[in-house]
């Protein structure tokens, strides 16, 4: 355990790791899909009336902000009223 944590021990593996980056590949080689992933990766008709079309998803996200804006713009007049209020 000592020995794994020295530090000439470590500036060594940090040395020669870095001078091997350069010529060995960081990534493995390739290895195309079996049977099953592209079964797996295949569009299933069974889940299609599932599925969530992009303009779909973007009307209910533009109507989520600005429902959001409101509630936050109804919570800052509040608090404006309130503190006007106390200060008269």
């Amino acid at each position: 355990m000592a020995t794994a944590l020295s530090k000439s021990n470590l500036f060594s593996k940090f040395r020669s790791s870095s001078q091997g980056a350069v010529l060995t590949p960081r990534r493995g080689y390739h290895i195309d899909l079996g049977a099953r992933e592209k079964a797996l990766l295949e569009e299933d008709p069974a889940l299609k009336r599932f599925k969530s079309y992009k303009s779909t998803v973007k009307r209910v996200s533009k109507i989520g902000n600005g429902l959001t804006a409101l509630v936050a713009a109804a919570c800052a007049y509040e608090i404006f009223t309130v503190a006007a209020m106390r200060k008269i």
